[in-house]
């Protein structure tokens, strides 16, 4: 078989960027050499930088494709190919696509069933139509009534890489802020402001009930099965102990610096969102992702509902003078890898896939950087 070669890269390694080549063979890569090289043929990437294929585990944007707007389902072939199309742009390689279960609103994709999807996702792998590598990450929402049956098509899904434990009920976690959460639910979802105070109300009735039958059922799930488990909004130490105790690898968007610091101490790693640095702060009132970046909180970036946001959260870092390149891009690559247990890929390291990506640093009339993605190889087969 023939080696692709890629020159005149600037390499960004696990701990430095090297300008240099690097060799693919077999979908994987063979060689990573500093300097310049002797081969007349290959990929010429003119002095971009030349990263690892980024790694997303927690993204909201399938979900958003599959329904546009409130109540206006979109079908599930064009939804799922619109969705890859804009996270393989975004330099994406391998996404999880978070799809949620668990909701009163049977009009809602999180109240209804996913077996569908579930099916157009194989068949559009079988026939090759992806350009991302895709797996799941469900969502459960542990105080709703209908999560464990919702869980159904899931289990024993190959493809079932990550479960992350949620309870959005008002006041509390996420929604600490009951008017952070009205704007959010009579907002984006919809709701009128009698049925936002309604279901407030019943919304401590519904936890009281199922929030933690389904979270042992859920916690049994992960040890049982050898699935990823993540808890999500952490606010308090107690909450980052209780996800602790029950095996949880990752505190996906803690609100407060004491449950960030808490599951650094215990070993979690910690999951900011991507808009959460670019846009300089939380959008629900919390603890902001750069912050927890300058305290050596941050181990993992997610593009959350925005798939551009992880390169510009990366440039965003480093521009700020918050961490080094190669730093800033294991927060998108080799630690979400490792957490979601795919250590085949992740690094620019000989013998991991050949999931590559080229960008170009272009200087912004304001100061600061954009990273432009130039092209995207998935396991050496250019895919944009």
């Amino acid at each position: 078989m023939t080696a692709t070669v890629f020159k005149n890269a600037r390499m960004v390694l696990p701990d430095e960027v090297v300008q240099g080549s690097l060799q693919v063979n077999g979908g994987r890569i063979a060689a990573v050499d500093g300097g310049g090289t002797s081969a007349l043929h290959g990929i010429d990437l003119g002095g971009d930088y030349l990263l690892p294929g980024l790694v997303e585990i927690h993204t909201d944007n399938f979900e958003r494709h599959l329904m546009p707007r409130p109540k206006v389902q979109w079908a599930e072939m064009p939804a799922l190919l619109a969705h890859d199309a804009e996270i393989a742009a975004a330099g994406i390689t391998t996404v999880l696509d978070a799809l949620g279960v668990g909701e009163a609103d049977v009009d809602s994709l999180r109240g209804s069933a996913w077996n569908r999807v579930l099916d157009t996702i194989d068949t559009c792998t079988e026939r090759n139509l992806l350009r991302a590598d895709h797996h799941l990450h469900v969502r459960c929402e542990l105080p709703a009534p209908n999560t464990i049956d919702l869980f159904a098509p899931f289990r024993g899904h190959p493809r079932l890489s990550l479960i992350s434990l949620m309870d959005h009920t008002p006041g509390q976690r996420q929604w600490e802020n009951i008017e952070q959460a009205r704007t959010y639910y009579t907002g984006k979802k919809g709701w009128s402001a009698e049925k936002f105070e309604r279901q407030v109300a019943h919304a401590a009735t519904l936890q009281a009930q199922y929030a933690e039958p389904h979270r042992a059922y859920f916690v049994d799930y992960c040890r049982t099965h050898g699935i990823s488990l993540a808890s999500h909004d952490d606010t308090t130490v107690a909450h980052v102990e209780q996800a602790h105790a029950e095996g949880a690898a990752m505190s996906e968007f803690p609100t407060t610096l004491a449950a960030a610091q808490a599951a650094h101490e215990r070993g979690l790693l910690t999951v900011m969102g991507g808009p959460n640095v670019v846009r300089g702060g939380s959008h629900s009132g919390n603890v902001a992702a750069a912050d927890l970046a300058r305290a050596g909180l941050l181990d993992i970036l997610s593009s959350d509902y925005v798939p551009g946001s992880l390169l510009s959260a990366v440039m965003r870092l480093v521009d700020d003078g918050i961490l080094p390149l190669p730093q800033a891009v294991g927060t998108v690559t080799r630690n979400p890898a490792h957490a979601a247990g795919m250590a085949d890929r992740g690094a620019l390291t000989p013998g991991l896939r050949a999931d590559l990506v080229q960008v170009h640093m272009a200087a912004l009339p304001c100061g600061g950087r954009q990273a432009v993605v130039r092209g995207v190889w998935r396991e050496g087969q250019r895919v944009l």
